[in-house]
C-alpha cells in the first residue's frame, strides 16, 4: 500500500523508480526488504509485539528516536499494512494504540532470525571463507 503511495509520489520517469520497479519484479525479497528498511522499523515492530502499543511507550523504549521519525516510521509501517492504528475508546484526548496485523505478526520471527544472523556476523566478527 505505502509502496504504491511512494511510487506515485516519485516521478515515474525517474531512474530510481525504474530501478525499484525492476528489482521488485525480479524478486519479492526486494519488496519485502523495502517494506522493513529503516533504522527503527524492526525495533518498532518488536516493541509493539511485546505490548508497547502507544506512541509514548515506543518513545520510552527508543529514547534516541525523534518524534518526527517515530511518527514517519509508524506511518510507513501502517501504509505497508504491518500495523494498524486504533482509537482507544473513552479517552480524552482520543488515545491511539498500534496493533500488528497478521502480516506484522508473521514478520516477528523473521526479525528474530535477522537478529541472530546479525549477532553472528556483525561488523568485526570473523568470517570464514570456504
Amino acid at each position: 500500500m505505502l509502496g504504491t503511495i511512494f511510487f506515485k509520489m516519485r516521478k515515474k520517469e525517474s531512474t530510481d523508480y525504474a530501478n525499484e520497479q525492476s528489482l521488485f519484479q525480479l524478486c519479492e525479497r526486494n519488496s519485502a526488504i523495502s517494506m522493513i528498511s529503516g533504522r527503527w522499523k524492526g525495533q518498532i515492530v518488536y516493541y509493539i509485539f511485546q505490548g508497547n502499543d502507544r506512541f509514548h511507550l515506543l518513545q520510552q523504549k527508543l529514547p534516541n528516536i525523534s518524534e518526527t521519525v517515530l511518527a514517519r516510521q509508524l506511518k510507513e509501517l501502517e501504509g505497508h499494512a504491518i500495523l494498524v492504528k486504533k482509537e482507544i475508546p473513552n479517552t480524552v484526548p482520543t488515545g491511539i494504540k498500534y496493533i500488528l496485523t497478521n502480516k506484522g505478526i508473521d514478520l516477528v520471527p523473521i526479525l528474530d532470525s535477522l537478529c541472530k544472523w546479525g549477532k553472528l556476523y556483525a561488523d568485526g566478527k570473523k568470517i570464514l571463507i570456504p
